[in-house]
């Protein structure tokens, strides 16, 4: 099957423009057929439509909630303000979610918060970097598909936060605990999304990472060395949108 992971950058263009085509973006996501496709860096207004958009079934959760300012807001409400710029205020108002798009059948579905404030206090960082930590809450979500041939697997989706080379590694390592956690005996685990970093998931019985920061990882199945998209492959209307390219590999 084919698994590809792609940030989206909420629907925004390098160099950042007025143009937001984030419903074209996931169609460009889907559109060769995928068995299982990971987002991540979606607005909260978007989560909902991800089935419409796409044709397959989604596994959608909110990460961080819309705000205005200190206040809670609505997803609506922040489409509306974002839209004035979408290349300006990205994620500003609008909130951000990670989701699984698949075509297989769903067994399955959870979710783990990465950095809640148990978790900081008990990494040793200093206070300022506990505290900026929280600023956005990171999730990984993960669920059990049915592949074909009816045989099983679990599939987490992440995107960890970048900046401080020890955050990021112990964020990655608890999303991989999670998702070995629900394995059973045998059952494959793939681990996608944007790690912001190479990681070594080797201890948690990974394959090896190759470069960059965006990457699916496999366990308890064989599977194709990683691809990147080429810039022409993400050109809409002349535009190069997000400023990450997809990865994909062949697993099982």
């Amino acid at each position: 099957m084919l698994v590809r992971s792609w940030n989206l950058y909420h629907g925004n263009t390098v160099p950042p423009s007025t143009h937001n085509v984030l419903e074209r973006m996931v169609r460009l996501a889907v559109e060769d057929g995928p068995e299982l496709v990971c987002l991540q860096e979606l607005p909260a207004w978007a989560l909902p439509k991800l089935e419409a958009w796409s044709g397959t079934t989604a596994v959608s959760d909110l990460a961080q909630r819309p705000v205005l300012g200190p206040l809670p807001s609505s997803a609506e409400l922040g489409r509306r303000l974002t839209a004035f710029n979408p290349g300006l205020l990205r994620s500003a108002f609008s909130g951000q979610g990670i989701a699984i798009l698949t075509t297989l059948d769903v067994l399955g579905r959870w979710r783990t918060v990465l950095n809640s404030w148990e978790i900081r206090r008990r990494t040793p960082v200093d206070l300022v970097s506990k505290l900026a930590w929280g600023k956005e809450r990171r999730i990984c979500q993960a669920a059990r598909l049915r592949l074909p041939g009816g045989h099983t697997a679990i599939v987490a989706n992440l995107h960890a936060t970048g900046g401080n080379a020890a955050i990021t590694a112990m964020e990655i390592d608890r999303a991989a605990a999670f998702a070995t956690t629900l394995a059973g005996p045998g059952e494959p685990v793939v681990l996608a999304g944007d790690f912001n970093t190479a990681p070594d998931l080797n201890a948690r019985g990974f394959d090896q990472a190759g470069p960059g920061i965006d990457h699916v990882l496999v366990r308890g199945v064989a599977a194709g060395a990683q691809r990147s998209w080429p810039q022409e492959r993400r050109r809409l209307d002349g535009f190069l949108v997000s400023d990450h390219a997809p990865v994909e590999r062949e697993v099982g």
